[in-house]
């Protein structure tokens, strides 16, 4: 009998020839790719600041002026970035977050501006929720006190009316796109309701559909000067729950969100898969805030190669099934995928 060649015993070597791989090989067999149009760049404008302010927790970003902003906007333009997503610290709040929906707010306002400076270059997209403008920092209205508890009660009916206010004055501020965050049951369906209503019809919806209850936020209650006292667990959901994030995105999708979104992305990859698989609709994912910080501050260290372990993280998130990706670090990795 003759035995076939090429490895010990005369079996026939049939194993991936990966050190032979190319570049260009390489490149031809990727599954998965990372290209800027898949990168969405969160952005926080503050109210009565003359220059930008860094965020301590979140190296390289920072609190941004009306000009800061609009030309952070510029510059993820110009490397590609598919969209700008903004957050509005105002310099007052209260119960019901009145600046949310008031024209002269500061989220409006700089909504406005970055439309009219790159409106056509980039989809603008605004953060409706109330968290940021409550004196309380929770993303709805209150409810009176019930008794003993000390979760707090959200009024879920009268939080969907200051959504709908909110959405209507940010979508005639000129946002292209609504992202949905504050995890009210019917949120969506309540504000496609108005804005149609209104002729904002396409103006499109974003439901943070699984949205999680996650102590990776951490830094972002820094960026927006979060007045939060506790946590939001009564209505954010439960990071042990996969089947219930899903469930929530097929609601969201029925009310007529036009995109879904997992949140934190790195340690929830598995609910980003299951519900890329269970809607038909484009599935984002937003690469939070301690994720961020975490690498950064590894990288400060020397732990981690900077460059290498962004990238990685973003193309994890993308093969995983997000359409495409909120991270801070948009503009930057936008222009090194650019070189190569």
């Amino acid at each position: 009998m003759t035995r076939g060649l090429g490895t010990p015993g005369g079996f026939p070597d049939v194993r991936p020839r990966r050190l032979r791989q190319s570049a260009a090989v390489r490149s031809l067999a990727r599954e998965t790719d990372l290209l800027p149009r898949h990168l969405v760049l969160p952005a926080f404008v503050r109210e009565g600041i003359t220059d930008p302010t860094p965020i301590g927790s979140m190296p390289g970003v920072q609190q941004h002026t009306l000009d800061s902003l609009r030309r952070a906007a510029v510059e993820a333009a110009e490397a590609g970035v598919s969209g700008v997503m903004l957050f509005g610290v105002p310099a007052v709040r209260d119960a019901v977050g009145s600046g949310a929906d008031d024209p002269a707010g500061i989220l409006n306002v700089a909504t406005a501006a970055v439309a009219a400076e790159v409106g056509d270059a980039l989809v603008v997209q605004t953060d409706l929720c109330l968290d940021e403008f409550t004196d309380h920092g929770h993303c709805g209205v209150l409810a009176p006190s019930t008794g003993s508890g000390t979760d707090p009660v959200i009024d879920n009916d009268a939080t969907l009316e200051r959504y709908v206010a909110m959405a209507l004055a940010q979508a005639r501020a000129g946002s292209r796109l609504l992202g949905l965050s504050g995890m009210m049951d019917g949120q969506v369906a309540a504000v496609r309701h108005a804005l149609d209503a209104e002729g904002f019809a396409d103006v499109l919806l974003l439901g943070y559909a699984a949205k999680y209850a996650s102590a990776f936020y951490g830094p972002f209650r820094e960026a927006v000067d979060s007045q939060l006292q506790g946590d939001r667990r009564t209505y954010q959901l439960d990071p042990g729950n996969r089947r219930e994030g899903v469930r929530e995105a097929q609601l969201d999708e029925a009310e007529g969100a036009d995109v879904v979104m997992v949140k934190p992305a790195m340690a929830f990859l598995d609910v980003l898969r299951e519900v890329r698989d269970a809607v038909r609709v484009p599935v984002w994912a937003y690469q939070v805030s301690g994720e961020y910080a975490m690498v950064e501050a590894a990288a400060q260290n020397g732990w981690l190669d900077r460059e290498r372990t962004i990238r990685e993280s973003l193309l994890s998130i993308r093969r995983a099934g997000a359409d495409a990706v909120l991270t801070y670090w948009a503009t930057e990795a936008a222009r090194w995928i650019a070189r190569g």
